[in-house]
């Protein structure tokens, strides 16, 4: 964020400028696009507010929002994107920011956005207009502008271009997880066919003949977490980690952030944990023992029965179906019932350790490739604070061919 401090500071040449007089806006109202004319998989990009931002596809050709590049403001969380494709809107809630009559760089300005230190003066509900137009920004010179959004859009194409790969073997392991989950592999790591093996009906569906389905509850230990007493739980470390909920879960193990020092319910290390009640379905797997709160529930192979990341793996890919028994009360949860009844495709141990050997490599690529991008926006991140305050001037590390940043992106 800028410090009001380093605006102080503002290198000769710069001023302050509030946004509203670089940026003009602009209501959607003309490119709104009706909720039965949008659910496609292609055509042109329907934009809404909150996270989602592509809520989903139209192929309407009229009324389409064509004047590239443009900033997209959420009027009520202040979060913005840049844009630099067609698209219509869904949500009012969205302004479109267009440069002003002064000759500014748009890209500039979208960064500069990023890091604002914006503290709302009042409960207004909508900012564009009331306050964050009013926010002030350093401002360069249009060339010295232009080299900061350079330097900063390279960043911005390598993390894209990271993110895609990340995507296409998101999409690889999902292919690879719908066979290896139905058809496995043999002894030789080839996958089954109907050509080369035997298959059988099962309430799953069609799987090999060597497999069998069992409940979850049949081939594992199932523990509801139990929520202890607030006024027991510390944030100094002492007892043993704390899980309400998934709100400490990362991509696969827990980051806990309380402890207890008298536990009602344990996960132990190695176990499942899956999210029971609203958000239902996050899933992590225990790095050490954990007291668990209501909102989750422990699964623990037993007897040898199960590998913990074939059943990690299986439950992920089969995860809407509990999803789903969880819906239609008025708060979403499951129970111990619905978990103990989930049906798993069951193959030898060896077979499983074999399907989970294979996805586990595409992860690790996943992983690094994830790793990779967030160095890169931890780099842009350190990039934004120096350049966008001046307080590193672009135009010496422009001269500098072998400078630190360009080596990091390049």
């Amino acid at each position: 964020m800028i410090d009001t401090k380093e605006m102080e500071k503002l290198p000769e040449g710069w001023k302050r400028i509030k946004l509203g007089k670089v940026l003009d806006y602009e209501q959607p109202i003309n490119y709104i696009v009706k909720s039965e004319n949008y659910d496609q998989k292609s055509g042109i990009p329907v934009l809404t507010a909150g996270k989602t931002f592509i809520l989903g596809y139209t192929d309407e050709t009229e009324g389409v929002f064509k004047d590239v590049p443009v900033i997209i403001f959420d009027d009520f969380t202040t979060e913005s994107k840049f844009i630099n494709f067609s698209f219509k809107v869904k949500s009012s809630a969205l302004k479109i920011l267009k440069l002003g009559y002064d000759r500014n760089n748009i890209h500039f300005l979208y960064n500069a956005m990023q890091i604002l230190n914006f503290n709302p003066g009042s409960e207004h509900k909508r900012y564009w207009i009331s306050e964050y137009s009013n926010t002030v920004i350093p401002l360069p010179s249009l060339p010295e502008q232009e080299k900061i959004a350079e330097i900063l859009e390279t960043v911005d194409n390598t993390i894209e271009k990271t993110d895609a790969i990340i995507e296409k073997y998101k999409r690889i392991k999902q292919g690879l997880m719908q066979e290896l989950l139905t058809k496995g592999i043999d002894s030789n790591w080839k996958i089954r066919s109907e050509k080369t093996h035997k298959f059988k009906d099962s309430p799953l569906g069609k799987i090999t003949e060597e497999w069998e389905v069992k409940k979850l509850g049949e081939i594992n230990h199932i523990i509801m977490g139990q929520s202890p007493n607030s006024s027991l739980v510390n944030k100094i470390g002492n007892g043993i980690a704390f899980l309400q909920g998934n709100a400490e879960f990362t991509d696969k193990y827990p980051n806990p952030t309380n402890w207890i020092e008298k536990p009602l319910k344990i996960a132990n290390k190695g176990n499942i944990l899956i999210s029971v009640r609203a958000p239902i379905g996050a899933l992590n797997i225990t790095d050490r023992q954990y007291c668990i709160g209501r909102g989750l529930a422990s699964i623990e192979p037993y007897n040898n029965l199960t590998d913990k990341f074939y059943l990690w793996n299986f439950i992920h890919f089969h995860i809407n179906e509990l999803i789903k028994l969880g819906q239609g009360s008025t708060f979403e949860a499951i129970g111990s019932k619905e978990l103990f009844n989930l049906q798993i495709s069951l193959p030898p141990l060896p077979e499983q350790e074999r399907i989970a050997s294979v996805i586990s490599q595409v992860d690790a690529v996943i992983e690094k490739e994830t790793a990779y991008r967030d160095k890169l926006s931890r780099i842009k991140q350190g990039l934004m604070e120096d350049l966008l305050t001046g307080k590193v001037r672009v135009t010496t590390l422009l001269e500098n061919k072998n400078n630190q940043y360009q080596k990091e992106v390049l």
